[in-house]
């Protein structure tokens, strides 16, 4: 439990930091995310998922 919360807390540092450091490009993909067809935003968020899964597997394997 402990390094799911260790995470979560570096997704949202990296999420903090891409905003605070690049503002126009992060509201340009949020927009860009907004009109994405849903099963799109389905697919990249199953795809990210895997990899995200993947990448944990590797790391701690």
């Amino acid at each position: 439990m402990r390094d799911f919360i260790a995470a979560l807390g570096l997704v949202l540092v990296i999420e903090g930091v891409c905003s605070a450091a690049f503002p126009s490009l992060t509201k340009a993909a949020m927009q860009a995310a907004a009109q994405s067809p849903i099963q799109r935003m389905r697919i990249v968020g199953v795809g990210a998922a895997v990899l995200g899964v993947a990448i944990v597997w590797l790391v701690r394997g």
